[in-house]
């Protein structure tokens, strides 16, 4: 039992509030008399499960009920301060202990009094002293009620918590089927460019994958490998100099290896082989570069990765068909932009290029076969060439990509990004790669895809990317005023939005 106003009856330390599992049983006597404290604490000492707290202030009532939080208070009816029915409605009044039974203690049984009690809030009415086994059992009772009120009440804000957290599990969810159903849209579109790009991902993902784990076992090793080298050298040197005039056997072997110039060529060796690796990890670097997948996702990226990785990708077809690439770029800012997309859009055109210069050097085409082209075109022989130019202009990046092939006939020209438009072979092309490379560069990055060629001189694509991209710019449908090369509308329309989201795999 405790005293708030400076009657320290007992020295019982106040605990906190209740478990939310387990509920003790607590008295809060709120008397003026120490000696009904005294009285009553030794009629409940007995029972084990029962804490009991006292307090002789009124005017302290409430804020001890706040701080021990008692199953039940027991309350004088007649008290000097404030009197024990006003105190009552003063705990009924407040949310914290307005559920608390009260059982109220007076020396007088009226009638009146006890209906004035019970109108007041009053849970129970005793007469002082009651009985022991009458009082425990009514605490005991009353404290039951009470504590199953509380776990009533913890039941349903765990109810609650559930409740919120199924609608939140709910949510996420439903964000999961949307994205799952996204990604299946995405999915779709990919497959309608997939003939055209599945020997390049199979090329891309097989090396990657072959490469890899020997690559990173090399490249880790290779340090150890160059130290332990120096260390035998070392201790050669040293077994030299403890032992000047070795055996004859010794020196013969010493003279048969040439051991000066393996000391020599052996650092020299080792430096050479971590420049191949290193090498070796760069062009798988370009790859992973190159076959990123931003899902229409916007990234701060030097344009000029992409650019070089496709060419890594494409670096087999140049070598075979020896075709020299100019790269004159220029000093350009990181820009905002789909990587993903462009490295597509860089692929096609770069593919484009070699394919025009491919079809130039054909047999077809040293034979004299000149379906298709001026006769005023020369056919003298020149060095296939694709040249790659980047500045900046008007605050925008702008990208040029040029070959010295044969060109392109106005009457092919005007349809080039016609979706399925194709002029080569059947099998070596579905006709969406400029078509989707349109919608990337006007539709998604809001720029300029223009087309100029001049019939033997060659053909040059240009993009105009704006530095500062809008970022409420989300490249959907409808006709845009930036393209030089108008497409018609009923194609502008026919791949399905989908395509645009599309990322090189």
């Amino acid at each position: 039992m405790k005293e708030s106003s400076g009657n320290h009856l007992y020295s019982q330390e106040i605990t906190g509030w209740f478990s939310p599992k387990t509920y003790p049983i607590r008295i809060l006597l709120i008397d003026d008399r120490p000696l009904v404290g005294e009285v009553l604490k030794r009629k409940i000492g007995s029972e084990k499960d029962m804490e009991f707290f006292y307090c002789s202030n009124p005017v302290r009532a409430i804020p001890m009920a706040l701080e021990c939080a008692p199953t039940v208070i027991l309350l004088d009816l007649v008290m000097p301060e404030i009197d024990g029915l006003m105190l009552l409605r003063f705990l009924r009044a407040n949310p914290k202990t307005r559920e608390i039974p009260v059982l109220v203690l007076s020396t007088e049984e009226q009638v009146s009094l006890k209906g004035e009690a019970f109108a007041a809030g009053a849970s129970d009415y005793l007469i002082k002293f009651p009985d022991p086994i009458e009082l425990i059992a009514r605490i005991r009772y009353h404290s039951k009620a009470y504590i199953n009120f509380l776990k009533q009440q913890e039941a349903y804000e765990e109810l609650q918590l559930l409740h919120e957290s199924l609608e939140q599990r709910v949510e996420e969810r439903t964000k999961e089927l949307r994205q799952t159903v996204e990604s299946l849209q995405n999915t779709q579109a990919q497959l309608i460019h997939a003939e055209k790009m599945s020997a390049l991902g199979q090329l891309v993902a097989g090396i990657a994958h072959e490469i890899n784990n020997p690559l990173q076992f090399i490249a880790g090793n290779i340090t150890h490998a160059r130290q332990y080298t120096e260390d035998l050298l070392a201790l050669l040197e040293l077994y030299q100099g403890s032992n000047p005039d070795p055996s004859p056997e010794v020196k013969a072997f010493i003279q048969e290896i040439d051991w000066e110039f393996i000391r020599e060529d052996l650092p020299n060796l080792m430096s050479s082989l971590k420049v191949g690796v290193d090498r070796i990890q760069e062009i798988s670097n370009d790859m992973r570069n190159f076959s990123r997948m931003d899902q229409g996702r916007r990234i701060q990226v030097d344009i000029h990765e992409g650019i070089d990785s496709s060419l890594v990708i494409l670096q087999h077809r140049l070598k075979a068909n020896k075709i020299q690439v100019v790269k004159d770029y220029g000093n350009l800012p990181e820009i905002e932009c789909c990587i993903g997309q462009l490295n597509q859009v860089f692929i096609n055109l770069i593919g484009n290029a070699i394919d025009a210069l491919e079809m130039e050097n054909s047999p077809a085409s040293e034979s004299g076969d000149t379906s298709g082209r001026s006769p005023e075109v020369s056919l003298a022989p020149r060095v296939p060439t694709i040249c790659i130019h980047t500045e900046i202009q008007n605050d925008s990046l702008v990208i040029q990509i040029t070959d010295n092939g044969q060109g392109i006939p106005p009457e092919i020209r005007e349809r080039l990004f016609e979706p399925f438009f194709t002029t080569k072979p059947m099998g070596k092309g579905t006709g969406l790669g400029l078509s989707i490379s349109y919608q990337i560069i006007v539709e998604k990055h809001k720029g300029l895809f223009t087309c100029n060629s001049t019939l033997g001189e060659g053909t040059e694509f240009k993009i105009v990317l704006p530095l500062h991209l809008d970022a409420t710019a989300d490249g959907g449908e409808g006709e845009s005023e930036s393209a030089t090369i108008p497409l018609p509308r009923e194609n502008r329309d026919s791949p399905n939005s989908g395509i645009e989201q599309w990322a090189t795999a």
